[in-house]
């Protein structure tokens, strides 16, 4: 699995009706230290993400592997929202509870 924040959503009105139902989410590759990388894909949100959350997402065929994408034309599903995120003893990133900014402290 890959580590992502949503960055946007995406609409389409015409599609293979396997995929009706299930909500686009555009999502921006983090390196290991927290910062955005130059790629990002549309995924298949199958735990009701948000912008700006940090997920965890998988692609190629572990994106086909989820209750809501098996057997779909997907090549990418976010499958967890992170709560916090440490590496090496130190908080890169903490979700705060509801109606708090979250925290984001990449190392220097």
């Amino acid at each position: 699995m890959l580590l992502g924040r949503v960055v946007g959503t995406v609409v389409s009105s015409h599609k293979v009706s396997s995929l009706t139902g299930l909500k686009l989410l555009s999502v921006k590759q983090l390196d290991a230290l927290g910062q955005e990388k130059d790629s990002y894909v549309v995924a298949v949100d199958t735990v009701d993400a948000n912008v700006g959350e940090i997920v965890l997402y998988a692609t190629g065929s572990a994106a086909r592997q989820s209750d809501r994408t098996l057997n779909k034309p997907v090549d990418a599903a976010i499958m967890a929202i992170v709560d916090t995120w440490e590496i090496e003893g130190r908080v890169i990133y903490q979700k705060e509870q509801i109606g708090k900014p979250e925290q984001f402290n990449p190392p220097e």
